[in-house]
């Protein structure tokens, strides 16, 4: 399965290369994916879901078809040539009876599947997709996607499907389709039936085409996707596979074999049957917690806590921390009404991070008022019995109610005016309590007052 990156704008950019995966927009297994698509009336193999092998066993009797597909759902690309913990290869595999189904499945599910998108971490594997094996006669790729460059949706098709649709791209573009969709108008049939032809299906076919192209931009639509992958849309016989026909002529139908999804986490309030779906075990435990308190939490690889209000200040705070020589262990943006208990749990998601030896909180208080910040940290400090320093530079609306709660605390926290001063003081302070631990002496760290 692909990934966005074929399509140039979101991640064509260079990424810092510190940065992790980050929960961006919210991906769903692939037969939730292909259950959304059944509904939209597109055809789908047959297939279940099982959590056991027992239920693999059970699941492929139920389907009744000799040659099986056992898919693990782990939400990364290139499942097909992973490898498991424990060493099964492959995280897609053909089986040819419920026996094998079941000893595949014990073999998958509960351990961690690595490919090349997950890298050292993996992604630990909780359940298969059993479905009926199809022969299909032709393979094509189809995706719906936001882009940029068109400012709004893009068909995207090719006839050559079932391979790495990135590895097309860069070989020979011109064997890609794009289609932009006015978002105001919607898709018009002959837009469909265009890229059909183009993607060279079967003049018999291209009509069939083109309606579950309709039917897949609509569901795009309807849902708030941000991606929509099939890899492969195929040509399948019907007369052959598990459903054999009562006429004897092979007819050839349109069947998409696989779905990719990943939908607009901003669309999360009118979404909800969708978000409710979201895996958690796929994910970074921070981040679920973040998303439990309405954080955005981005972990890196540094030893500077930073706690920000606002995306464009968190950015500037982590670039000034690097130019004074240190290094942020996160990007921590606590949004502009962050209240008492989101600075608390702001907190808990830093100090999780082993490798922070300093925080550096940066808050400019517009709507947001200083004084409750300051209540949310002396709370954090109070609560998690942090022993590590923490600079503190507040501006903006009852700043200075802030700096005398600050004071009169009995708890170590240096407050700073100065944006420059603060950064250089919490990367001096972050060298000196890493140069402690190194030398494994067992200190307190207590800062002058």
């Amino acid at each position: 399965m692909g990934s966005p990156g074929l399509f140039g704008g979101h991640v064509s950019q260079p990424q810092p290369p510190q940065l992790q995966q980050q929960q961006r927009n919210l991906s769903l297994h692939e037969y939730m994916s292909i259950g959304l698509l059944k509904e939209a009336g597109i055809s789908v193999p047959e297939g279940m879901v099982a959590s056991s092998s027992e239920e693999a066993y059970a699941v492929a009797k139920q389907i009744g078809s000799k040659d099986l597909v056992v898919k693990a759902q782990v939400l990364a690309g290139g499942r097909g040539k992973g490898t498991f913990e424990g060493g099964l290869k492959g995280g897609v595999r053909i089986v040819y009876s419920p026996e094998e189904a079941r000893d595949i499945s014990s073999q998958m599910i509960g351990r961690k599947l690595y490919t090349k998108q997950t890298g050292e971490a993996g992604r630990i594997c909780n359940q298969v997709f059993i479905c009926e094996r199809r022969y299909p006669r032709r393979e094509y790729y189809f995706a719906i996607t936001m882009e940029r460059s068109y400012q709004g949706p893009v068909l995207i098709g090719s006839s050559q499907g079932g391979v790495n649709i990135e590895d097309v791209a860069a070989e020979n573009p011109d064997a890609i389709v794009k289609e932009p969709i006015d978002i105001a108008e919607g898709i018009k049939m002959e837009q469909a039936v265009k890229v059909a032809k183009e993607m060279g299906f079967p003049s018999a076919l291209v009509n069939e085409a083109a309606e579950n192209m309709v039917k897949l931009y609509n569901l795009f639509i309807k849902y708030d996707a941000s991606m929509l992958e099939i890899n492969p849309m195929v040509e399948d016989s019907s007369g052959v596979g598990t459903h054999a026909r009562t006429h004897t002529h092979t007819h050839f139908m349109l069947m998409c074999m696989d779905a990719k999804i990943n939908f607009d986490s901003n669309a999360e309030y009118r979404q909800k049957k969708v978000f409710e779906m979201q895996d958690w075990t796929q994910e970074d435990p921070r981040d679920r917690q973040a998303a439990k308190a309405d954080l955005n939490y981005i972990g890196l690889d540094g030893t500077i806590g930073c706690l920000v209000n606002g995306a464009g200040l968190a950015m500037a705070t982590m670039d000034i921390i690097k130019l004074h020589g240190g290094t942020p262990a996160n990007f921590l943006d606590v949004g502009g009404g962050a209240t008492a208990h989101q600075v608390t749990e702001a907190f808990k998601l830093i100090t999780s991070d082993r490798k922070v030896q300093a925080i550096l909180v940066n808050i400019f208080g517009g709507i947001m008022r200083c004084d409750v910040i300051a209540q949310g940290i002396i709370m954090a400090v109070r609560d998690l019995d942090l022993k590590i320093p923490i600079v503190v530079r507040l501006q903006g609306t009852r700043v200075d109610d802030a700096k005398a709660l600050i004071a009169a605390s009995p708890l170590k926290i240096l407050a700073c005016d100065d944006l420059d001063e603060a950064a250089k003081m919490v990367v001096k302070l972050s060298e000196i309590v890493s140069l402690a631990k190194e030398a494994q002496v067992d200190i307190t760290f207590q800062l002058p007052i």
